[in-house]
């Protein structure tokens, strides 16, 4: 990554330290943080009225900062440059452990790895990477031979040269002649598709602009359908074009004018439809187009209607819909004629049952697949076209299990992914009409791992209002459970997002060090059904915090870890509940880590020309219109919140280019917080001028970030900041 310590240097000529350590002092000055200037900007707002200091941060051009990153104004730049040395400056001490963490993840995957083969007709369809590649490979060879390869994109080359390049899509046409592709070029999540013609390996002409990573061939391979994004960076359009045409040939299929809704396009698994979706939190649509006419005009399945969510695969001759109406919480399947498809001629199939939640179907020829979640945990249900149900069932007591698409409608395979926190991930195909279940492929640690050498728990912590909040752990076998071994608790909790207990090779650089890994599975997520999303959410969303709270002081009372040395962290949605709980508990931890954290919330809910805007007033409310909704978010947002605490150690980090969550937020939060703490402990902010909401795209670059995250853990607990 490109930074610059030139404006850090000068900053520490004119700042005197604000940070005291238990060691000596050091004959090198200790590096100062950057001063924010302020620039008061008062705001009124449905006759309150609110100052933000630090508003001059949003450039006003940002739409075209996302596209540009090199347009961003200059003081803002300075100002991030400033930070970005700080960080490093203040971080350096720790660089050896970064160094030594990443080698160790390294060391951990296996670098000429390749994915199970997805058969398709007379191909099978796979990625594959080559020792030291950080892009995949995207292949295909005969179905059922060991060779005769062909490359279909080589994603390494393709980033070759480019500071930013990550493939978000990719897919063949149902005829195996076309390959298309989705590529960001600069981590604003701004999609260029392009399509290969398999016959002669030339790209064709007129690449797709300004879209999602989100598109599908028609069925008969003849067109390309995808979504379009506006000038705020939203899907407003689905377009239609002859697969091998170019832009002079698109035609629109359908404009979505509620700019809070989503759409996107896809195929039945039967390949008889092309679906269009539409929807939000709370409400959705879907529209159809038969796949033996794909330039009807769609048709609506069922009109919208605020608070009910649908979706659905075509089963032989009726249609399965997953669906809450009629009270379905959790969500339950009814089945109506593909004729007459209306809610009108929904007939009850799989019943709802509170607390177990369908969380999404799968239709084969002859089979239907489920996959429920019910206490957190997940199970894969088969159903045969005699109504007979099968249950895949798994002995741990926490793991994670999920369904892996296929191409193929008319096969018996069903292929799950299985894994725990101590179990590297197993990719199996279940013979749906046998039951017999066949083991394909275990994910590899080259370094080694032993499960034996490590325990997982499942741990319910009581909120408040007497409600169980799950907790899974992870330690090293034999981990005294006397507060001593330090602390890292993970947490999410929004848009019905769940936590799953899965192997993620990242954990071990701290669990092989003594640490406690955990993750809060509070409410806002769907770990205990929908129930458990809608009562996290909006009026109820202070649930999220106090959850994680209660969490940390259950483990704290169990003898995992202590105050001291615990360190909460989380991302995005994770990184406004890191925002929050910072604000009302910072006694609890030594550390929070914030990633990309929407901690300002008010007023990114109070603009409506930032891209998730609208699509996510009905998951917090609108404080451009309610008063109540203002008046709530500004009592939990983690920027408006902040106030004279002694706060403890932070690390918050951006993308430039993030559409999702804009570096403004936590450039202004840290601004915020350094001038408000009144204990000694650092607050640090690291932006990627190269990248946007996930970081960096390659698979090693990736991992030095996360590098950063642990060794910022480990250097909160260990350098012993005062909290005076």
């Amino acid at each position: 990554m490109n930074r610059r310590d030139v404006l850090a240097a000068t900053a520490a000529a004119a700042i005197s330290s604000t940070l005291t350590t238990r060691s000596a002092m050091s004959a090198k000055p200790k590096p100062v943080p950057p001063v924010a200037r302020q620039e008061p900007r008062r705001i009124e707002q449905l006759g309150r009225v609110r100052t933000d200091e630090y508003a001059w941060m949003k450039d006003d051009n940002w739409q075209k900062v996302l596209h540009d990153p090199k347009l961003i104004k200059a003081d803002v730049k300075a100002h991030l440059d400033a930070e970005n040395a700080y960080f490093k400056a203040m971080m350096a001490s720790t660089e050896p452990l970064q160094a030594t963490m990443f080698e160790e993840m390294k060391g951990r995957v296996k670098e000429d790895d390749s994915s199970v083969p997805a058969p398709d007709g007379p191909w099978e369809y796979y990625t594959r990477f080559e020792t030291g590649a950080q892009h995949p490979f995207y292949c295909r060879r005969p179905r059922g031979k060991a060779d005769g390869e062909q490359i279909l994109l080589d994603a390494e080359a393709l980033a070759r040269g480019k500071a930013f390049s990550e493939v978000g899509a990719a897919a063949h046409s149902p005829d195996h002649s076309l390959f298309a592709y989705a590529e960001d070029a600069q981590g604003s999540e701004v999609y260029r598709i392009y399509v290969k013609d398999l016959a002669t390996g030339q790209i064709l002409p007129g690449p797709v602009e300004d879209t999602y990573a989100d598109f599908t061939f028609s069925p008969d391979s003849q067109w390309l359908f995808w979504t379009h994004r506006d000038e705020n960076g939203r899907p407003d359009k689905i377009v239609r074009r002859p697969a091998r045409g170019g832009a002079g040939s698109d035609v629109l299929v359908y404009h979505e004018e509620d700019e809070g809704f989503f759409i996107g396009v896809s195929t039945l698994a039967a390949d008889t439809f092309i679906a269009i979706g539409c929807g939000n939190q709370e409400t959705s649509e879907v529209r159809l187009i038969p796949a033996s006419d794909p330039t009807a005009t769609p048709v609506v399945v069922e009109p919208r209607k605020v608070g009910v969510l649908y979706d659905l695969e075509q089963w032989g001759d009726a249609f399965v819909i997953r669906t809450n109406a009629g009270d379905a919480v959790d969500f339950k399947l009814v089945k109506a004629p593909v004729a007459t498809p209306g809610a009108a001629h929904w007939k009850d199939f799989v019943p709802h049952e509170p607390g177990r939640m369908i969380m999404g179907i799968t239709a084969f020829k002859g089979h239907l697949a489920r996959l429920e979640k019910a206490d957190a945990l997940n199970r894969v249900v088969v159903l045969n076209s005699r109504g007979d149900e099968t249950v895949l069932r798994f002995d741990e007591e926490a793991y994670a299990v999920s369904l892996e698409g296929g191409y193929e409608y008319d096969t018996t395979t069903l292929r799950f992914v299985y894994q725990s926190p101590t179990t590297p991930k197993q990719w199996f195909d279940h013979d749906m009409a046998t039951g017999q279940r066949t083991l394909r492929k275990t994910q590899e640690i080259p370094s080694g791992h032993n499960p034996a050498d490590y325990v997982t728990r499942r741990l319910n912590a009581m909120a408040s209002d007497g409600q169980e909040v799950p907790i899974f752990v992870l330690m090293k076998k034999g981990t005294k459970l006397d507060g001593s071994a330090p602390l890292l608790l993970y947490g999410y909790g929004s848009y019905g997002s769940s936590n799953e207990p899965t192997f993620n090779i990242r954990q071990f650089s701290l669990v092989d060090r003594g640490w406690v890994w955990a993750v809060a599975c509070v409410r806002g997520g769907a770990e205990k059904g929908r129930g458990w999303f809608l009562d996290g959410r909006k009026f109820t969303k202070k649930n999220t915090f106090t959850d994680f709270i209660a969490c940390a002081e259950h483990l704290h009372g169990a003898g995992y870890g202590k105050p001291a040395n615990t360190v909460a962290f989380g991302r995005s949605a994770g990184g406004m509940l890191m925002g929050s709980i910072t604000n009302m508990r910072p006694d609890l931890f030594a550390g929070v880590i914030a990633g990309v954290p929407f901690v300002d919330v008010l007023n990114t809910m109070s603009d409506p020309s930032l891209p998730l805007t609208p699509p996510e007033w009905p998951e917090w409310g609108n404080p451009l219109t309610d008063p109540e909704a203002y008046d709530y978010i500004e009592s939990y947002a983690g920027y408006e919140q902040v106030a004279a605490k002694a706060y403890p150690a932070v690390l918050a980090y951006a993308g430039l280019s993030d559409p999702r969550v804009t570096y403004w937020e936590p450039e202004k939060w840290t601004s915020r917080l350094r001038r408000h703490t009144t204990s000694s402990n650092p607050i640090l902010l690291w932006v990627n001028m190269e990248a946007g909401h996930a970081g960096s795209a390659g698979r090693f670059d990736y991992l030095k970030e996360v590098a950063r995250d642990l060794a910022f853990a480990t250097w909160a607990v260990d350098r012993g900041w005062t909290r005076a």
